[in-house]
């Protein structure tokens, strides 16, 4: 593979795709025509590349270059293209965009390769949930995506190999009161649903503190009436509990007076996958840092179904920023990262 007109293509691809939607950032909402209209040019991606592509019935689309023993259980990478309102250019696109070229530059092998967009990321893994229970399982499954956090920074390495997804679970929190006139009713005499709430909050951000690992964050919040001069008679919030362990995210929901369950639990990457990560890191000269992911991930159903997975981290700049149009990653990182997959992807594939 010729290095610099793939990496020029690569970047090329990331800006069609981050100026589909329109508006500020990316806007390709999980079912929107931004996102449909994503998947079709990568399936136009994937055809110019000779892969043989193919749409599923929930809409995932896969290319493949078939291997010489077409038997073998199939390896394959790619992450999402929908995104959050006002997302970032990277965030699922750019597994997409690496996983396409690496496959194209790997070539022929013994097993199948494929390069997979899953719909709706975004809202709960809509595609990798119905991919799993469809059965249609491959035999490895590798993940490269933007780390989403400041640690490859700081530490100053381009990558890094994920150990496991943390547990998470969003839950919903009701606060009742009394609405009543903001000018005319003492103090002493409020039942303050806002104030309720607020303690509330602040009980999320120390329980979350006091456990190693573990994150809470209330997001969403939602006062009634909802005007500037009446008292709160009642809020909704939610809650989005993440911890690296069932354990630790039980804790943090009985601490909270939420119910531990259900949950998403922690889905833990394959070794073997790992090892072939860290050694091609390692070739580069790079140190293989290891690392949680705390965002959950396609990868995260493949795994907890039994494929053997891993994730590829690509260092963000800015300060770790996703979900925004703040987020970024350089173009050395990104022709690292896929010269790392091509020959994961290529060991794995025989």
């Amino acid at each position: 593979m010729d290095a610099a007109p793939a990496k020029k293509r690569a970047l090329e691809r990331l800006d069609m795709l981050y100026a589909l939607g329109g508006g500020r950032g990316a806007n390709r909402l999980g079912g929107s025509d931004a996102e449909q209209q994503a998947c079709e040019i990568a399936a136009a991606w994937m055809e110019e590349a000779g892969l043989e592509v193919e749409w599923d019935p929930a809409g995932n689309v896969v290319g493949r270059s078939i291997g010489s023993q077409p038997d073998l259980p199939e390896v394959w990478t790619g992450s999402h293209l929908d995104s959050v309102p006002a997302g970032g250019r990277f965030d699922g696109a750019l597994g997409v965009v690496v996983g396409l070229e690496a496959i194209t530059s790997v070539g022929a092998c013994e097993r199948t390769l494929g390069v997979v967009v899953f719909r709706d990321e975004e809202r709960g893994c809509f595609g990798s949930r119905a991919f799993v229970e469809r059965g249609s399982l491959p035999g490895y499954y590798v993940e490269v995506h933007v780390e989403q956090g400041p640690v490859l920074e700081r530490a100053g390495t381009p990558l890094g190999v994920v150990t496991g997804i943390v547990g998470y679970t969003r839950r919903e929190a009701v606060f009742e009161g009394k609405a009543g006139h903001a000018g005319t009713t003492p103090m002493a005499a409020r039942d303050d649903a806002l104030a309720k709430a607020a303690e509330f909050v602040v009980r999320v951000r120390d329980a979350a503190a006091a456990i190693e690992g573990a994150v809470a964050t209330v997001g969403s919040l939602e006062v009634e009436p909802g005007a500037a001069n009446v008292i709160p008679g009642r809020v909704r919030l939610t809650v989005d509990a993440r911890a690296p362990d069932a354990e630790r995210l039980d804790r943090l929901l009985t601490a909270l007076g939420l119910d531990p369950e259900p949950q998403n639990a922690p889905a833990v990457m394959d070794e073997s996958v790992r090892a072939v990560l860290r050694e091609e890191i390692e070739r580069l000269g790079l140190p293989p840092l290891e690392l949680p992911s705390g965002a959950g991930h396609d990868a995260g159903v493949l795994a907890s179904a039994g494929v053997e997975t891993g994730i590829l981290f690509v260092r963000s700049l800015n300060g770790g920023a996703s979900h925004s149009p703040d987020e970024l990653t350089s173009e050395e990182d990104v022709a690292l990262a896929t010269e790392v997959l091509a020959a994961a992807l290529r060991r794995l594939a025989g």
